[in-house]
Formats: structure tokens, C-alpha cells, sequence
């Protein structure tokens, strides 16, 4: 029973009972419910996650039609309602917690609520009638959050890395891959274990950075096509009881139609309700990303540490002032939001893992957790990527004198001579050199173990950035 009175709120039922809803909003009794019961913390079930499972629905209400199971005038109604929350059109009317049953059960009937009663608004009829569109009749035919949830997970994941998160890692290591070209022929001092090694170019070193983020890139694309398998028709426990045949494949072809991409329905419903660990390996290949930018900006900041009692090779352009006490220091303020996010996606997989484990028998109940995880980790790698490369890498300049002046003082030019001379000798002319203060060259001549003209032969930092014939 609705009452349809006019005031802040109405009265919609559910198994439970009646709850007063707020009059103007398009959810119901049970979303309400859960709005008041799970008041936990400031983590909202993320939005692509919303539109993801509002796709699902619209292809549910369009397979079911084409099964004969839903008439044309309420899947007409039922699938335009559905856009507009895939659109983004009422994101206002999802505000639930991540914090709920573990199942998701609560944002699946949020969903159900919001696209029946704007499709009842559509038909012409009032918020809460729920005779015209029901939510679990209409909305949710063959379908149960058991299912449904975890495809929205798997939909909603493999858009946003497939969409956002790859370009965004793609442009950032061309333009790493740019800055290698341009200082190839720039030949600097290596420092293994942050001591002094042989010399390689900056282009090298920058390469590799490069080459990390494309590995790294292509190790979450291999994962798509495990996230494209999807438990849709497992209904409650996986069994399809409550989905009549030809419902599951026909509502994944449809989102294959809409994609671009092949969505399949799970040879085994069981495997990906009970568990996730497609996920759980997805959100290891997002923490290896991390680990790799860590990794990265850590170098960055170390070779841009200065600018006068520092290494300084590296200039990096001022994003804002650095200090409130210390006028005119700027200081690696990219680096550094991008190492805390990247510790952050790191702590975020120890809790997937945590909860891809979790659990008993039939169904995983840790979903809303997964969910939140793993897309906002994908988030907020992407907007790493992006603000990286436009607010430092592309700006980023070399200390020339620096560089040289670092790469001619380093003993570890000494390697050149090893071949010629032996280890045991060059290793005398490095000593002696620290020692007494000197040059390798003048030490080396010092100590009579070779001659000028050899030593000026053999050491050569250009030579020893490559493998000589």
C-alpha cells in the first residue's frame, strides 16, 4: 500500500512494513532502510559500479522481452529508466554505504527502486506505484544481487581500467619514452645501491621507467578477458533457479552489442559467486602498477634532491611554493602525493585479498568491499598517471652541469680498465684516487699502471653506456 499524499515524505511498504520515504526522492522502502541503518563512515557505493549494474538491468528487461517474459510496454519503460541512471542522469538517488550486506543486496534493490519508480513516472504514474513497474517482478526478473552484484563488479572494473586507466599509463610512459629520445646521447653516473657505478645515459634510464609502466600496462589488459566472465544467471546460489534458458546469454550478448567488447556468461556460476579471485589477481596486477610509479617517483625525487647540496640532475618545474617558513623552496610535491596514493592502492590489495578469502559456502560476502577497492584503486592510479605526466614529466628539464660534473668525479669509470689492465690493479687506481684526492686519470698515472694515452683510450663514458665489438 502507497500513500500518495502530498508532503516531505510518502509511505511506501515493504515485507517488512511501511517506511516514510522522502517524498521527492525515487528510491524506496528498502533502499530507505538501509540509508538509516548502515550510516557507516564516507564511502559511497562508487557511481561506475551504479551505472554498470544499471546496464545489466536494462539488458535484463530487453532479454526478458525477447523471451516473451516482459511486455514491450514495460520493458520500454523499464529500459529508458535504466539509461538515465547509466547516464548519470540520478546519481543523487544512490546514497548508500559501501558498509552493508556483503552481499550488495541493499544497492541492488536501491537500483531496482530508483529505475521502477522513474519508470513508473514515465508511464505517468506517481512515485511508489508500484502496480505499473515493480521493482522485484519487473526490474529484477531472473536476476538476484547474487549475480548481478558481482557482474556489475567485473563490468564496472574492466571499463574503467579498459577506458581510462590504460590510456592514462599509455601517455604517461610515451612521455617518458619522448624525454629518453631527447637526452639518448646524455651520458650520467649509474649509482647501484645509491653508490657510485658505471655510467649509462639518461635516455636509459628513463627508458626502462618506461618500459616498466608498458609491462605493467600490458599485465591488467591480459586480466580483461578473465574480468569479461561474468555469474549473470547464477541467481541465488548459482544454480539459475529463477532465470528461465536463454536469459543469461542473450542479456550478455546485448551488453556485448553495447560494449564493444565480449561479455560471457561463466561456464561455472558456483566458481564466481562463491569466490572472486579474478578479482583478487586484477587488484594484484593494479598493486604491481603501484609499485611500479612508487618506484619511479622515488628515483625522480632522488635524482631532483637539491638544487645546490643535493644530486640536482634533475629540475623539476614548481608546482606551488614548498615551504611556509623557508622562502623559495620548492619541493617534489608530485613525487610525493603520487607515492602516498600508490601506498595507498598498495594497503587497498591487502584488504581485496583479505576479502576475496571471505566468506562460507555458496557466496563470497565481502562484494561491496571488492567493489569499492578495486575501482577506486583504479581511479586514483589513473589520475596518477595523468597529473605525473602533465605537472611534472613534461616539464621536467636536465641539470647538465651537474651530470657531468658528477659522472667525471665517479671512481667507478675504473671498470673500463679491469679488461686491460685486471681487477686487482684498477681496483689500486680507485683506492689511491679516493685517498689522495685525485682524478682516476691522475692516479692511475701516479701509480705507473697505465699510460695516459691507454687511459684516455679505454676510459670513455660514451663507450660504456653499450656493449662494445
Amino acid at each position: 500500500m502507497t500513500d500518495h499524499s502530498s508532503g516531505p515524505w510518502r509511505l511506501e511498504a515493504d515485507s517488512l512494513g511501511q517506511v516514510q520515504v522522502p517524498a521527492e526522492r525515487y528510491w524506496g522502502a528498502q533502499t530507505e532502510r538501509a540509508r538509516l541503518m548502515f550510516q557507516l563512515g564516507q564511502n559511497p557505493v562508487p557511481l561506475p559500479l551504479i551505472h554498470a549494474i544499471a546496464r545489466i538491468k536494462r539488458a535484463a528487461a530487453a532479454a526478458n522481452s525477447q523471451l516473451g517474459l516482459l511486455d514491450g510496454e514495460r520493458c520500454n519503460w523499464i529500459s529508458r529508466a535504466a539509461l538515465e541512471v547509466e547516464q548519470g542522469r540520478w546519481d543523487q538517488e544512490f546514497p548508500l554505504s559501501t558498509w552493508q550486506s556483503g552481499s550488495g543486496t541493499q544497492t541492488n534493490m536501491n537500483l531496482n527502486e530508483v529505475i521502477a519508480n522513474r519508470a513508473c513516472e514515465l508511464a505517468g504514474q506517481p512515485l511508489g506505484t508500484k502496480s505499473c513497474v515493480h521493482p522485484n517482478d519487473h526490474v529484477n526478473k531472473g536476476q538476484s544481487t547474487n549475480d548481478v552484484f558481482p557482474s556489475g563488479i567485473h563490468i564496472a572494473s574492466e571499463r574503467q581500467q579498459r577506458l581510462q586507466l590504460l590510456p592514462a599509463i599509455g601517455d604517461l610512459a610515451a612521455s617518458f619514452e619522448a624525454k629518453a629520445t631527447a637526452w639518448s646521447d646524455v651520458v650520467k653516473i649509474g649509482r647501484t645501491h645509491l653508490q657510485d657505478a658505471v655510467p649509462l645515459t639518461f635516455g636509459q634510464e628513463i627508458g626502462g621507467w618506461a618500459t616498466q609502466l608498458r609491462s605493467a600496462a600490458a599485465r591488467i589488459e591480459a586480466g580483461f578477458e578473465e574480468l569479461r566472465q561474468i555469474p549473470l544467471g547464477g541467481t541465488a546460489v548459482g544454480t539459475g533457479l529463477g532465470a528461465k534458458a536463454g536469459f543469461a546469454e542473450t542479456t550478455c550478448q546485448l551488453l556485448s552489442e553495447w560494449e564493444g567488447v565480449s561479455w560471457q556468461c561463466s561456464g561455472n556460476r558456483f566458481s564466481l559467486m562463491g569466490s572472486h579471485d579474478g578479482l583478487v589477481q586484477q587488484m594484484t596486477r593494479l598493486r604491481l602498477l603501484a609499485g611500479a610509479l612508487h618506484k619511479i617517483v622515488n628515483d625522480i625525487r632522488l635524482l631532483a634532491c637539491g638544487p645546490r647540496a643535493g644530486l640536482g640532475e634533475l629540475l623539476l618545474p614548481a608546482n606551488e611554493p614548498g615551504s611556509s617558513i623557508m622562502p623559495g623552496k620548492v619541493n617534489p610535491t608530485q613525487c610525493e602525493a603520487v607515492a602516498m596514493a600508490t601506498a595507498q592502492v598498495m594497503g587497498l590489495d591487502q584488504a581485496v585479498a583479505i576479502g576475496g578469502s571471505g566468506g562460507h559456502l555458496q557466496m563470497n560476502v565481502y562484494k561491496p568491499l571488492l567493489a569499492l577497492n578495486l575501482i577506486r584503486s583504479g581511479e586514483l592510479l589513473s589520475d596518477c598517471c595523468y597529473s605525473l605526466r602533465v605537472h611534472m614529466v613534461e616539464g621536467m628539464e636536465l641539470n647538465i652541469n651537474k651530470i657531468e660534473h658528477f659522472r667525471d668525479q665517479s671512481l667507478m669509470l675504473v671498470t673500463a680498465l679491469a679488461p686491460v689492465i685486471g681487477y686487482d690493479k684498477a681496483a689500486k687506481i680507485a683506492q689511491h684516487a679516493h685517498a689522495e684526492g685525485l682524478t682516476l686519470r691522475e692516479a692511475a698515472i701516479a701509480l705507473d699502471a697505465i699510460s695516459a694515452e691507454a687511459f684516455d683510450h679505454s676510459v670513455n663514458p660514451k663507450k660504456m653506456t653499450s656493449i662494445q665489438d
